[in-house]
């Protein structure tokens, strides 16, 4: 095997930021098992850390931390591995396995409670929900944010946000129902055909028969929603979680009495919006604008 020498710039932690571990995470255990298996490989064919790091393109401290279970190796690190040690595939396929833990915790948590609830309610106050956004809108949404996130950190949290869409492709579906603000529907985040494009996503999931999309006019003289998002999941047995900015500190809750004020709330903004049917017509409106 051969080692390419040449003076490339080597990645350090501090080019791949959100890709530490957490250590109060169960994927510790996926990520220090891949790390582990990179580690005896490179030993088995007699090559150091520091020849592995160059003929991969990171620096020698990156090589240890995600062979010590620190750092979540990126897929395409572990197909360079694979191929500079002459793993055989072994190497790259543990994508599968770091795919599971790729995401961060909280993401993760969300993206599997969505996966299982039966019943979905999501009040978004200034963008637009993101189980509803575009990988388009979601990246300029993301790329928007000050201090800015790196470039593979973009990548990263497009692709978190997308994943979680999948609960449109559930059998049986469902029962999902938005409330929007017109605020963030009438700004074209992303440019006019970024945002043309995400109205029109709006009216194909408006439509669908198991999603209700509302949208909370501007000039509304009543709003019960000033205290920020909501979120509410109902669970086949019975059970819910329900999450909003303006109360409990932001916390997950699921106690009876707490939920109680969230569905309150929530219900009450679902009645101060505009019907289903104006709502859509409204966004058919916005999109005729553009």
């Amino acid at each position: 095997m051969s080692v390419d020498g040449g003076a490339q710039r080597l990645k350090t932690e501090a080019d791949e930021p959100g890709w530490e571990v957490d250590p109060d995470d169960w994927g510790v255990a996926v990520v220090a098992t891949v790390g582990r298996q990179l580690r005896l490989r490179r030993e088995a064919v007699g090559m150091r850390a520091a020849e592995l790091g160059t003929a991969t393109g990171y620096g020698e401290d990156l090589i240890y931390k995600i062979e010590s279970g620190k750092r979540i190796p990126r897929p395409e690190f572990l197909d360079k591995a694979d191929e500079v040690l002459g793993a055989g595939g072994l190497l790259s396929a543990m994508k599968e396995d770091v795919a599971k833990v790729r995401y961060p915790k909280k993401v993760r948590a969300l993206a599997k409670m969505e996966g299982t609830a039966v019943e979905i309610g999501v009040y978004e106050c200034n963008i637009i929900a993101g189980l509803l956004q575009t990988p388009e809108h979601a990246r300029a949404a993301i790329e928007a944010a000050q201090p800015p996130y790196s470039r593979d950190d973009v990548e990263r949290m497009v692709a978190a946000r997308v994943a979680r869409r999948s609960v449109f492709e559930r059998d049986p579906a469902p029962a999902l129902s938005f409330v929007l603000e017109e605020a963030p529907l009438r700004r074209p985040l992303g440019g006019t055909m970024v945002w043309r494009g995400q109205l029109e996503h709006l009216l194909e999931v408006g439509r669908l028969r198991n999603v209700t999309l509302q949208v909370m006019p501007t000039h509304s003289e009543v709003h019960s929603g000033l205290d920020g998002r909501i979120e509410l999941l109902k669970f086949a047995d019975g059970t819910a979680v329900g999450r909003s900015d303006g109360a409990f500190s932001g916390r997950p809750v699921s106690d009876l009495r707490q939920l109680r004020i969230l569905e309150l709330r929530y219900g009450t903004i679902r009645a101060q919006a505009l019907p289903p049917r104006e709502s859509l017509a409204l966004i058919e409106q916005l999109l005729g604008e553009t």
